[in-house]
């Protein structure tokens, strides 16, 4: 990538962090500006972009869950979804063609096409704004990633197929092969040790296992990479290995953004229908509202899921720069896919930021749309006399469950959005329950109905934790609320919040740990404690 494209780049994306919007929203105004000065990708940046990509579903294949992708509400969902958005864009698409001519060369064949790309939502953009958000575990964020996954596997086969790359005989055998090498894949990940070793493994698995081992018997390379991600996913060092490729993805995103303002020159020919894509946007958030409800979840998380999914997708950039490539549509409508995808996006990051404040004044009216039967993963709390709620029981929220818990008996609550991890804590006879800090009607429940007097925020993500302190604050929560942080940029955004305490982590595990090197140096040598105390109490009088 040249200099100056990073210079762009780092540019826009500050400016926008001022203003509280994701970077990315700046990285694709920068290739819009780049390419208005002549500037143009190259195959470096193309490269670039499709490692970020390629990275990203790899780290999405570590968090996910196969099971997940078994429930109705995805596979489902996501398949009603895509139908319903080619029957509302293809006819608007021939009405479009018909005062246009010739220009936009459609036909139905080409108005379907356009449909079908337009029906994927982005998934780079939706992890960026879950991961920024904290929400990547919430369960509205889980359903989104799910029904993403489902729409890039539905874009894999349409590139498969359309492109004549007949998957080799030999696809059978690797795929065997990944399944019954998955111990030794295992036995690798746990002999790889700590810092870059765990990074190179990961990049060995994603790049050469995934992509280049699906690309040479005809399969996707991008699919590859999933696949692999889903396969190590249970490992337990799992977690460390999808942290380990956060940055370098980021980094590399970087490219990908850039790219899609690079595409093509812009014209009115390309833009105008771009423009109108936009307007209508709303109905893929309508579509995808409506389906979640259906499937027994609530209107406050159909809701959240709808927003993350509601931008055009840069797989759909890919099929139509497929279908330009092939002559099945004109050049000009790679245009108008990178503007509306750029668009939608450059719209929904603040209007996703804002996703819980638009949905509290409409949540009664929305509400009604909600079907009879409850989600297992979205039902409601009720409480048996608690007073003290943990959010977050990782390593930090379980230590301070044990300690409240020793102190107040049966007072103490803890909260988790990972039903995995609520399994195993009530497995050992925790009282721990499925539930998200951040959800305003959760918190509705609580402060209205029953009466929680201290809150701690202990979930591993500091934007989950500003998320919810929000949220708190939004609802008028009158209790203590605690939270932690991992640097003191951290801890100063919490308590700039109103929070009655906010601790960092390093500084107490450093406090700590050395008043539990001090108890023991005490109980063994006592002498040498008392002579180092009292020469300490001389010289300070």
């Amino acid at each position: 990538m040249d200099a100056i494209f990073l210079a762009v780049a780092f540019a826009f994306g500050f400016i926008a962090q001022q203003f509280r919007l994701p970077p990315l929203v700046g990285f694709l105004i920068s290739g819009f500006v780049l390419q208005a000065f002549g500037q143009t990708g190259g195959d470096t940046l193309d490269v670039l972009a499709d490692l970020g990509v390629t990275l990203m579903l790899f780290s999405i294949g570590v968090k996910l869950r196969v099971r997940t992708l078994a429930r109705p509400e995805i596979w489902a969902g996501t398949s009603i979804q895509t139908i319903a958005v080619i029957l509302f864009f293809t006819p608007i698409l021939l009405l479009l063609g018909a005062f246009a001519g010739e220009a936009m060369g459609m036909d139905w064949k080409s108005a379907l096409l356009i449909s079908f790309a337009l029906s994927f939502s982005s998934t780079v953009f939706a992890v960026k704004a879950l991961e920024e958000s904290g929400d990547m575990g919430s369960i509205h964020g889980r359903m989104a990633i799910g029904m993403l996954i489902m729409q890039d596997i539905l874009a894999v086969l349409f590139l498969t197929f359309s492109t004549g790359k007949i998957p080799s005989i030999w696809a059978i055998a690797l795929l065997a092969a990944f399944l019954l090498g998955r111990k030794w894949i295992g036995a690798l990940i746990s002999r790889s040790g700590h810092g870059e070793m765990v990074t190179l493994c990961g990049l060995f698995l994603a790049l050469f296992l995934g992509a280049e081992g699906f690309e040479s018997v005809g399969l996707k390379a991008d699919l590859g990479a999933l696949f692999v991600g889903i396969l190590v996913g249970t490992h337990s060092r799992a977690k460390e290995l999808s942290k380990s490729l956060i940055g370098l993805t980021d980094l590399l995103l970087v490219g990908f953004f850039l790219r899609i303002g690079l595409e093509g020159s812009l014209s009115w020919q390309g833009v105008l229908p771009a423009l109108l894509f936009i307007l209508i946007l709303p109905f893929k958030s309508a579509v995808f509202f409506g389906l979640l409800t259906r499937f027994h979840l609530r209107a406050r998380t159909s809701w959240m899921a709808g927003f993350t999914l509601s931008t055009y997708s840069e797989f759909g950039l890919i099929v139509i720069a497929l279908a330009v490539g092939k002559g099945w549509l004109p050049p000009e409508w790679l245009v108008t896919m990178a503007v509306a995808l750029s668009l939608s996006i450059i719209i929904m990051a603040p209007l996703n930021r804002r996703a819980e404040l638009l949905y509290d004044p409409i949540s009664d009216p929305l509400k009604k749309f909600e079907t009879d039967g409850q989600h297992p993963d979205d039902s409601t709390i009720k409480l048996d006399g608690e007073r003290i709620a943990i959010f977050g029981m990782g390593r930090v929220g379980l230590a301070a469950y044990k300690n409240l818990q020793n102190r107040y008996p049966g007072k103490v609550i803890g909260f988790d959005r990972d039903p995995t991890s609520v399994l195993k804590h009530e497995q050992s006879g925790r009282n721990v329950l499925l539930a998200d800090a951040t959800d305003s009607d959760f918190w509705e429940k609580i402060c209205l109905k029953d009466k929680i007097d201290l809150v701690v925020l202990a979930m591993p993500k500091h934007g989950a934790n500003v998320h919810a302190a929000e949220t708190l604050k939004r609802h008028e929560f009158e209790g203590v609320v605690a939270a932690t942080g991992k640097f003191d940029d951290d801890v100063k955004e919490l308590r700039e919040l109103g929070l009655d305490t906010a601790f960092n982590l390093y500084n107490e595990a450093g406090a700590g740990f050395a008043d539990h090197v001090c108890s023991v140096f005490t109980q063994q040598r006592p002498d040498l404690a008392h002579k180092w105390s009292s020469s300490a109490d001389e010289r300070l009088t």
